[in-house]
């Protein structure tokens, strides 16, 4: 099993829990750690995907380990160097921007601010339906950040969301191996 300490941060693009939390489960059967931190969307809300008591619930079993969800919670990250990688998934539009602004006014974007801090990697896996559109610009912001490492990611619905993205949610295992040896996972950007 190894070692290194990994943060699973949640936001709110609830369509994309299930695949996300296959493959918190893969980590945490890989690594010791896998901490979970949730948004306050991700945290709270009940939404048509299911409650946000069963998904924090099903989240503390697969991560054997209470969630995260306050400033407070988060904020020792950055000061007590607590995480080796930090995993942003699913990585809202919303939050995105926060990232692309400096923004840390959640859980989620604290803890990014904090692992960022001490120049650790940070893995977003991107779900946003405005990612060819508003969220375009915060993208190509955070692909030129240092630190900063995308799950492979494409269209999921060129037809009836032309300007949605979605990240592989599969392939978060292989990016959070790559991003701890410093390496981006190639290619990027799917067909």
């Amino acid at each position: 099993m190894r070692t290194e300490r990994i943060g699973f941060c949640l936001t709110g693009s609830f369509c994309t829990f299930e695949p996300v939390l296959a493959a918190m489960s893969r980590l945490a059967r890989e690594y010791e750690t896998v901490q979970p931190i949730l948004s306050y969307a991700a945290g709270s809300t009940d939404s048509r995907f299911g409650a946000a008591a069963e998904f924090r619930e099903r989240i503390e079993a697969i991560c054997r380990r209470p969630v995260w969800d306050s400033l407070a919670g988060v904020e020792p990250i950055g000061p007590k160097k607590l995480l080796d990688l930090l995993i942003v998934a699913p990585c809202t539009g919303n939050t995105l921007a926060k990232l692309a602004a400096g923004v840390a006014d959640t859980p989620v974007t604290l803890a990014c601010k904090a692992q960022l801090r001490n120049a650790r990697p940070v893995v977003l896996a991107v779900s946003t339906n405005d990612g060819l559109a508003a969220n375009a610009k915060s993208i190509g912001a955070l692909l030129d950040r240092r630190h900063l490492y995308f799950v492979p990611f494409g269209q999921d619905d060129p037809e009836k969301k032309p300007t949605s993205l979605v990240a592989v949610m599969t392939r978060i295992p292989e990016t959070v191996a790559a991003a701890l040896e410093g390496r981006q996972l190639q290619p990027i950007l799917l067909r």
